[in-house]
């Protein structure tokens, strides 16, 4: 055995040395790496990374290391070397851009150890330097703005302000960046900058400040209108929107008219537009705008208009219709220049998706749908156009009769919950529970198919059938439902038991009878009980308010009995009533008969030893006389030779 474990132990030291051939007589112990002067420096200072590798090894050659140092888990430097000095990697003028984790990783002959992650914090940045094109422009004029961060290095974005405004932000292929000061006047500008270091951003102060002055363009747009007094919805207003001798220096200029939102005419010199007047106001504001590059000039005057007649309105009749009734739209418009109108009607004309319709009175009537719809009228006169505001029409579906029912049993003296229920019918609908002709409470249901609850005492049996109720959910007659057909359950109230027969003897063998009776609405359930066991001894179901049980009796029927009467309300017990069971009278007969029998054995028995105690006296006293006189009394040979022989003998006895 211990030879086996020696050959085993040789041969896996050869296979291990083997396969290790190149670092068997080499290990990296240590990896170590500093940040010198600190971790935590002002921005311009030369910093250098030590990385410090320890090894064991028994060569005495020069070995080949390698060694790597990464940021932010991204290598940065490669180095190979022979030397076993200290691996120095310098970051001289340090900047935020340097900012990170450090780590420093050395390889030797297949042999590879890193060290632990090393934080480099950088503070403070340049200030940066704002360089403009031009220091006066005019509107819409652009500039070039440059702004420089000197020395700093990384991932670089600048930012530009007007005043306190931003004005742009761009990355550093941007730099230098074209922007136009908006508004006329002197204005100040300014940059910054910020260094990305993922996940973090270092911002920089603002730099200096350099002042541009704005100069107003000296084109103007002119805007010209006529006629604009005593202007009439119809009438054709001749507009015009140019600009002054100044335009030849901006070709690229652009004019713009308008009336509200909607743009009549554009061009780039002058622009002309012959434009029918409709009043959307007792005011209509007429606009010419002049854009130079991104300047905008405006002039705008204002048109006082008369109108000829009103903006529509648009009315139904009844205010709420169901579905197929009648309905009456009437679409009105007040005509308010009679002059100017000419006698020329006003036409009107009913608009929906489906269908359009035309009166001249404005009067429509027709069937309502089974759907909502939404209808809007115009009104046509002298080529002017008014429409109302839309009016949504939802029919509703009339209510059916309700139906009602109750929640539950119905039981005297109790509270019972009765609902009442349309199967269609448009919400809201108002519910009224009625009794006797009478109104009782009311209940109005906002959701579909949702019934009314109505809560009532019950006081009398007959008092159900009293109740209906109606529904209702608008200008209709209100649907009535049939009248509460609900049985009312009376309480149990009292049972109560007798025993037949009555009186007499009750006992074994014998039938007895228990009779249950009681007060309560059927069906009933009843059962017997007796004292002495919780189980029933019979249960059965009635329609009337008696039912009896009948049994055989015995010995161990010796008990007291109860009914127990339960219908859907409640339960009652009734009275106890106790049975003693008698023996049998074939029973009491034997008994008696063992009785006599016994007590006439004992008489005959007594009466045959008292006779032959006597008789054997009155034989003992004769003997004695005879052996007295004749000197043999008593013996055989003195008797009769007959009577000697004899089996059985009589001897009279004298009492």
């Amino acid at each position: 055995m211990g030879l086996l474990l020696l050959l085993t132990s040789t041969l896996l030291f050869s296979s291990f040395h083997s396969g290790t051939a190149l670092n068997a007589d080499l290990k990296i112990t240590s990896v170590d790496l500093s940040v010198e002067p600190s971790n935590e420096v002002s921005r311009g200072t030369n910093v250098t990374l030590r990385c410090k590798g320890k090894v064991l090894t028994s060569r005495i050659d020069a070995l080949i290391r390698v060694y790597t140092i990464s940021k932010d888990d991204i290598v940065i430097y490669n180095k190979t070397t022979s030397s076993s000095e200290d691996f120095l990697y310098h970051l001289p003028e340090a900047r935020v851009s340097n900012n990170g984790k450090y780590r420093c990783r050395m390889h030797m002959m297949g042999e590879e150890m890193g060290s632990q992650a090393v934080t480099l914090s950088v503070t403070g940045m340049s200030t940066p330097i704002l360089q403009l094109s031009k220091a006066i422009v005019t509107e819409g004029e652009a500039v070039n703005a440059t702004c420089l961060a000197p020395g700093e290095t990384g991932s670089i974005w600048f930012n530009f302000y007007d005043g306190s405004k931003d004005v742009d932000k761009i990355g550093p292929s941007s730099n230098p960046v074209m922007f136009r000061p908006k508004g006329v006047g002197d204005h100040v500008i300014r940059c910054s900058y910020s260094v990305f270091v993922m996940p973090d951003k270092f911002s920089s102060p603002q730099s200096n400040a350099v002042n541009v002055t704005v100069k107003e363009l000296s084109v103007v747009p002119v805007l010209t209108i006529s006629p604009q007094d005593n202007v009439y919805e119809g009438d054709a207003l001749k507009i015009t929107c140019s600009v002054n001798d100044a335009m030849k220096y901006y070709p690229d200029a652009l004019l713009l008219l308008s009336q509200g939102d909607t743009l009549l005419s554009t061009g780039n010199t002058s622009v002309h537009a012959n434009w029918t007047v409709q009043a959307t106001g007792p005011k209509l504001i007429i606009v010419c705008r002049l854009y130079v590059r991104s300047a905008e000039k405006v002039e705008m005057k204002t048109v006082s208009v008369t109108e000829l007649f009103s903006v529509p309105t648009l009315h139904m009749s009844p205010s709420e219709v169901f579905q197929g009734d009648s309905i009456q739209l009437t679409c009105t418009s007040k005509i308010l220049s009679y002059d100017k109108l000419g006698g020329e009607p006003l036409i009107y004309r009913l608009e929906s998706l489906e269908d359009n319709m035309t009166q001249a009175n404005g009067l429509f009537v027709f069937k309502a749908k089974k759907i909502d719809f939404n209808y809007t009228c115009t009104v046509v006169a002298k080529g002017i156009k008014k429409k109302s505001n839309v009016l949504a029409i939802n029919p509703k579906v009339p209510v059916s009769a309700p139906k009602i029912s109750v929640h539950g049993s119905a039981i005297l003296g109790r509270e019972l919950e009765i609902s009442c229920l349309s199967e269609t019918g448009t919400p809201p609908i108002t519910y009224t529970l009625w009794k006797n002709n009478k109104q009782n409470k009311a209940v109005r249901v906002q959701e579909f198919h949702k019934p009314a609850k109505f809560t009532v005492l019950v006081s009398e049996p007959g008092q159900l059938h009293e109740y209906f109720c109606r529904a209702s959910n608008g200008n209709r007659e209100p649907e009535l439902s049939e009248k509460l057909r609900t049985a009312v359950i009376v309480p149990m109230t009292e049972a109560y038991l007798m025993v037949l027969p009555t009186s007499g003897d009750i006992s074994e063998g014998h039938s007895v009878t228990l009779i249950c009776s009681f007060t309560g609405t059927p069906p009933v359930t009843v059962g017997w009980y007796r004292d002495s066991d919780s189980n029933a001894l019979n249960l059965t179901t009635t329609k009337i308010n008696t039912t009896s049980y009948t049994f055989i009796l015995s010995k161990k029927h010796s008990d007291k009995y109860y009914c127990k009467a339960q219908n859907r309300a409640n339960s009652v017990e009734s009275n106890r009533v106790e049975l003693e069971v008698g023996m049998a009278k074939w029973k009491k007969l034997l008994i008696s008969g063992t009785i006599i029998l016994v007590v006439s054995s004992v008489v005959m028995v007594g009466c045959v030893l008292f006779i032959r105690s006597r008789r054997d006296a009155a034989s003992f006293y004769d003997d004695k006389g005879g052996r007295e006189a004749n000197g043999t009394r008593g013996s055989v040979a003195s008797l009769p030779a007959d009577v000697s022989n004899r089996s059985s003998y009589n001897i009279p006895v004298t009492v």
